[in-house]
């Protein structure tokens, strides 16, 4: 489907791709899109909902300038998805024992991972950049407790929230491992760090803005490459968290499953970022918050709710959305209605036939609050075309 509605309230237009929005987030994107540092227009995907200073499943262009709090504190979160070369036939019946390895392997919530020789060179390309982010800005490293340590400890661990792993199936019964984070705690230090700063450096000005959360650092400015460079490490170390994840994920799975190979689809995205593009002929910096790059033929990852359906999609390269799509379903309720709203049994029954926890501590993210995927895939079938279609069997919740 086209834009489906666009409203000229701001500085530029805000061009939407779905009917169902609320208030809230309606009002967000025209604060938005009165920045004078925003160019051409915003875009807003199918899953857009309201987010804490910017919207989540919006398309943000600026130049010259960046809005750290558009882009959060789980700098570079996203997707990483393989397929094996297994059929679901070759699965057990019983999901539970694996879903136990793989809760061993992976930790999950606070918890993270030993320190050990091993897992610190795993980390040493990147302990350079740390290096020269903490020497400049020491309250970064003042953000994380023991942050020498914890940053490496934290590499290959899922977080908590929404982040999650999952085997599905496809269309064809074929075998998938999808998993879904971030930077983990040194992202959430970048992020505040550099949006406390952003909101100094406007001064008098922070208060002519619709919201103090867009306050942004202009090119040339005293943060501003610094904040680039933060972004840019941190959007390294969650791909590469997501990497080290998957990793585990699979060596747990062998202990369990016939020989199998990874097949050629893998895809590892970012879905919570910024990048330098060129659109509308600027060299512009692209904030994607919520929201996965579709460019002509790329893959992307979009998925649903625990207990609904995925998709693998490919990119029709859009300049309406400036060559993106949406992330996921997309929250229709707080995680505080929701816990209001449901009951464990409420979560047993539309998780029914997925291997997962089903007791009080994930029913803020049980499927009811989300919108519908398949509404959000039909709004953007002129962004995205399906490649596959998966269904979960097992979900690990962090």
């Amino acid at each position: 489907m086209p834009v489906l509605q666009e409203t000229r309230k701001g500085k530029v237009p805000v061009k939407i791709f779905t009917n169902d929005i609320e208030a809230q987030a309606f009002q967000q994107l025209i604060n938005i899109a009165s920045l004078p540092i925003v160019h051409g227009h915003i875009a807003a995907m199918p899953d857009v909902h309201l987010g804490k200073g910017a919207t989540v499943g919006s398309v943000i262009p600026t130049l010259g300038a960046v809005i750290p709090a558009a882009v959060g504190v789980d700098i570079g979160c996203g997707m990483h998805a393989v397929r094996l070369s297994l059929k679901a036939y070759q699965l057990p019946d019983n999901l539970k024992q694996l879903r136990g390895t793989l809760e061993d392997r992976v930790p999950v919530g606070f918890s993270m991972h030993k320190w050990s020789n091993s897992r610190d060179r795993a980390c040493r390309s990147l302990a350079d950049g740390l290096d020269v982010i903490v020497g400049k800005h020491p309250a970064i490293g003042r953000r994380v407790k023991n942050l020498g340590k914890t940053w490496v400890c934290q590499m290959g661990s899922l977080g908590g929230g929404n982040h999650f792993i999952e085997l599905c199936l496809d269309e064809n019964q074929d075998v998938w491992v999808m998993l879904h984070s971030g930077s983990r705690g040194v992202g959430n230090a970048i992020g505040q760090h550099f949006i406390a700063l952003a909101r100094k450096d406007m001064g008098v000005h922070l208060n002519s803005l619709p919201d103090k959360d867009l306050a942004y650092l202009r090119e040339g400015s005293q943060h501003f490459e610094d904040y680039v460079f933060a972004v840019q490490w941190a959007q390294a170390y969650a791909a590469q968290n997501r990497r080290e994840m998957m990793a585990l994920i699979l060596d747990g799975l062998r202990e369990h499953l016939p020989a199998f190979e990874l097949t050629s689809e893998a895809i590892n995205c970012h879905h919570n970022y910024i990048a330098r593009e060129q659109h509308l002929g600027e060299n512009l910096f692209v904030t994607r918050k919520g929201a996965i790059r579709a460019g002509d033929g790329e893959l992307g990852i979009i998925p649903g709710s625990m207990g609904a359906k995925s998709y693998i999609v490919r990119g029709k390269g859009s300049e309406a959305s400036f060559c993106s799509c949406a992330h996921g379903a997309g929250r229709k309720m707080s995680r505080a209605a929701a816990k209001k709203r449901f009951r464990r049994e409420d979560l047993i029954q539309q998780t029914r036939g997925v291997e997962c926890r089903k007791d009080g501590g994930v029913i803020d993210e049980i499927p009811g609050a989300y919108k519908d995927i398949d509404q959000v895939m039909e709004n953007q079938s002129d962004l995205v075309e399906v490649v596959h279609t998966l269904k979960q069997v097992l979900c690990i919740k962090g």
